[in-house]
């Protein structure tokens, strides 16, 4: 199922090597379409027109490929969904579970990948 967001969605493990392999900067958010999850998927989407030089990615958890967000030593200790990953050059750079406020995202993508490129 593919999860109905405005986000490109990754549907495989592939894809999400593909994506990770093509851009420095990756956000992705695995998830279902619930209570804790929608709510970061529409920070994602607010976010990617002044983040340009981050690709936003969503994945249904319940989908094929999503044990490779689930498996990952950072997120093995998560409880809840979403589970977020953030990825620099193929790296997990940071994690997080459950919902997230805009403030959290934004704090983490400056920190790990900088701030939005000036307008201009």
């Amino acid at each position: 199922m593919t999860l109905r967001t405005g986000l490109e969605h990754l549907e495989s493990a592939q894809e999400l090597g593909a994506v990770l392999k093509k851009h420095e900067n990756v956000m992705v958010c695995c998830g279902r379409m619930g209570p804790m999850c929608i709510p970061v998927y529409g920070i994602m989407e607010r976010l990617r027109d002044s983040y340009t030089h981050v690709a936003f990615r969503d994945m249904d958890y319940d989908g094929p490929g999503s044990d490779r967000i689930a498996g990952l030593p950072e997120c093995a200790s998560f409880m809840g969904l979403p589970m977020t990953v953030y990825f620099r050059n193929g790296e997990v750079v940071a994690a997080t579970s459950s919902i997230q406020t805009a403030e959290q995202v934004t704090g983490i993508l400056d920190e790990k990948f900088g701030p939005p490129p000036e307008a201009g």
